[in-house]
């Protein structure tokens, strides 16, 4: 009787008018070969005024939106990747540039030196050079953030934009490459998307070559194996000709006895 009452008074319950949520507000809209513009000025960490195409120097990029100032995920999301670097062979600045891009206007280099000084006191070897913290004003990392399809907003519930994490690679002329999902991502996805962002420029023919028997599926973030669907593909034609062979054969033989005198 009591929980028939229960679940009477959360039925009857108003609803809140305009809660926030977060699986709707956030997320990623697939945008492939978008077009980021790199000449819009933000803030590094030292508060200098630096542009994308500046601190890529040629190289591909590795953007992640991050807070700089973030007590949840975003610590995490940059040790993650610096984790991710450290697995593969491809080295920030030489290879590429790493840029945690700051999507709250509110913040400032203050923010971006205090979050980087972290990662490289965690990451002294894997930080030393090619990665940057930026910070800039709301029409230029809504520019960068619309251009990619990245999707976040302000909970006031915890009074700190709500986001997802994920990291964005661009090609050296700032076109969208891959997004990889997730908070650490995989060594051998990182030097795949890498190897394709930099378009030839970085890597060697073995890495070209193991592009081809790895595929990206854009839902998931990841690069699978395609040679385990050849595999399978083949297996199962293999079998339906299997099949098929002793089938005829049996019909063959069936034929046979029919036709013998009894």
């Amino acid at each position: 009787m009591i929980r028939a009452v229960l679940l009477l008074v959360l039925v009857l319950l108003p609803l809140p008018a305009t809660g926030f949520d977060p699986f709707t507000r956030t997320g990623i809209d697939r945008r492939p070969d978008a077009v980021v513009p790199v000449d819009r000025p933000f803030r590094d960490e030292a508060g200098r005024t630096v542009t994308l195409r500046a601190l890529a120097r040629s190289r591909p990029i590795l953007l992640a939106p991050v807070l700089h100032a973030c007590p949840n995920i975003c610590g995490v999301t940059l040790a993650g990747l610096a984790q991710a670097i450290r697995a593969q062979s491809f080295r920030p600045g030489r290879d590429f540039t790493v840029i945690a891009f700051g999507i709250d206007p509110a913040e400032g280099p203050v923010q971006a030196a205090a979050q980087l000084a972290d990662l490289r006191q965690a990451f002294p070897g894997v930080t030393a050079q090619g990665f940057h913290a930026l910070t800039g004003g709301a029409a230029e990392v809504a520019a960068v953030t619309d251009a990619l399809g990245y999707r976040y907003a302000w909970d006031d519930d915890i009074s700190q934009y709500a986001h997802i994490a994920a990291i964005a690679l661009l090609t050296p002329d700032g076109r969208l490459s891959r997004w990889l999902y997730g908070l650490t991502p995989d060594p051998t996805d990182l030097r795949l998307a890498l190897t394709e962002a930099g378009e030839g420029r970085i890597g060697g023919w073995a890495d070209q070559l193991l592009l081809l028997c790895y595929h990206y599926d854009p839902q998931a973030g990841r690069y699978g194996p395609v040679i385990w669907t050849v595999l399978r593909i083949a297996g199962v034609g293999t079998a339906l000709a299997g099949i098929g062979l002793i089938g005829r054969s049996l019909l063959r033989e069936r034929r046979r006895g029919q036709g013998q005198p009894s």
